[in-house]
């Protein structure tokens, strides 16, 4: 098929994004999207599934039911896309999901257990049951990370890139065509603040550092315990177990482990209301993720020409309000409520469809070869 009638050819395509605490779907015709779907899960919900892999047929079954309520046969659509991550760090781009990727995936040997994984096992489950290609893009396994931000003070222990790539990115790349110049040329420091929080150093169209959200570092949040005191956790791991801390960096921490939900209406709702407990952790959450933000415009050296502040929690204003408090003399703050995160999905995956870019194959091999050569 030529360029030509590629490019005239009607596309479906199907887009599978699982967070924390959502399943969110959507369909693309060409660039126009049919329809967006998204599914809540409480805490208590998704803790039901020992293993973040177990929650795959739970998450089909809701995929398959929104299709079937807009009446749409999954055998009409041309491509699946999911969101990624937990297999070996990748360049930033497009991606056709293969094999290789799947069992990677599954295993988790990147080493990050995000429910985000989910997107690039459904993608591919699907695309074998109707013979259709999948692909992924921006996964939260990228890694352009600067040398800087990998040593620790563990001889083999190293900080990796484990964050919301996707719609990093989506959100930086918009602000900068806002900005009329080039993501390439800006620097941003981009927090995407919902079930999981994130925030990381863009230097011109990288990704130089950033927490890692998953891995129990940061800010707490809605589901996750963020950064704790190394002593205090090993006092809690005595009385406790590893698998319920690494439970609690993912799943059962943060508000969950607070107040037994992840619910941060009901929390909020009990703020507005005055309640004593909920305000503290509620503040807290906030004057953790301003200091974030204050390392990440260390990191580029003052150098910064916006904030921008993305993500479901952005619903909130005394959120927005208490980071231009705090944070507001670093740089203009712009906030991108929810996320870009399906388009950024299927538009690639359209142009790929078309002939107009070529996928990258994954490699199975880290990004980054480690520190070997120099006894690190």
């Amino acid at each position: 098929m030529n360029a030509s009638t590629s490019a005239a050819r009607h596309y479906r395509i199907l887009v599978i994004n699982p967070g924390s605490t959502s399943t969110k779907v959507s369909l693309f015709e060409n660039e126009t999207s049919v329809f967006e779907r998204s599914l809540f899960h409480d805490a208590s919900e998704l803790l039901k599934f020992p293993h973040v892999n177990d929650q795959l047929p739970f998450r089909r079954g809701v995929i398959l039911d929104m299709l079937k309520a807009e009446g749409v046969a999954p055998e009409s659509i041309d491509a699946f896309v999911g969101r990624g991550g937990s297999a070996c760090t990748q360049p930033g781009g497009i991606t056709r999901v293969d094999q290789r990727l799947f069992d990677d995936t599954e295993r988790a040997v990147g080493g990050s257990e995000h429910p985000a994984k989910l997107g690039v096992m459904l993608a591919w489950r699907f695309a074998g049951e109707y013979g259709k290609p999948a692909f992924t893009l921006n996964p939260t396994n990228v890694d352009e990370f600067g040398d800087y931000a990998r040593l620790t003070g563990i001889r083999g222990i190293y900080r990796v890139s484990h964050s919301h790539v996707l719609n990093q990115k989506a959100v930086a790349e918009f602000h900068a065509a806002k900005l009329g110049r080039a993501y390439a040329d800006c620097n941003f420091i981009v927090a995407h603040i919902d079930g999981g929080i994130t925030v990381a150093a863009h230097d011109h169209g990288r990704m130089v550092d950033g927490n890692m959200g998953a891995d129990g570092e940061g800010a707490f949040t809605p589901t996750r315990i963020g950064s704790v005191p190394v002593l205090q956790l090993l006092d809690y791991i005595e009385t406790h177990s590893i698998a319920d801390v690494r439970l609690r960096c993912s799943r059962a921490g943060g508000f969950v482990d607070l107040f037994g939900t992840a619910n941060s209406d009901t929390i909020h709702a009990l703020v507005e209301k005055g309640d004593r407990k909920a305000s503290l952790v509620w503040n807290t959450m906030i004057y953790q993720i301003c200091k974030m933000i204050g390392e990440m415009s260390a990191v580029l050296c003052g150098k910064v020409d916006a904030i921008l502040l993305t993500g479901g929690l952005m619903r909130f204003a005394d959120i927005i309000e208490g980071i231009k408090t705090r944070c507001g003399f670093i740089a203009p703050i712009s906030v991108y409520p929810g996320e870009m995160e399906q388009e950024a999905l299927a538009l690639p995956a359209l142009k790929a469809l078309r002939g107009e870019l070529t996928p990258l194959t994954y490699s199975g091999k880290d990004v980054w070869p480690g520190f070997g050569d120099i006894g690190l």
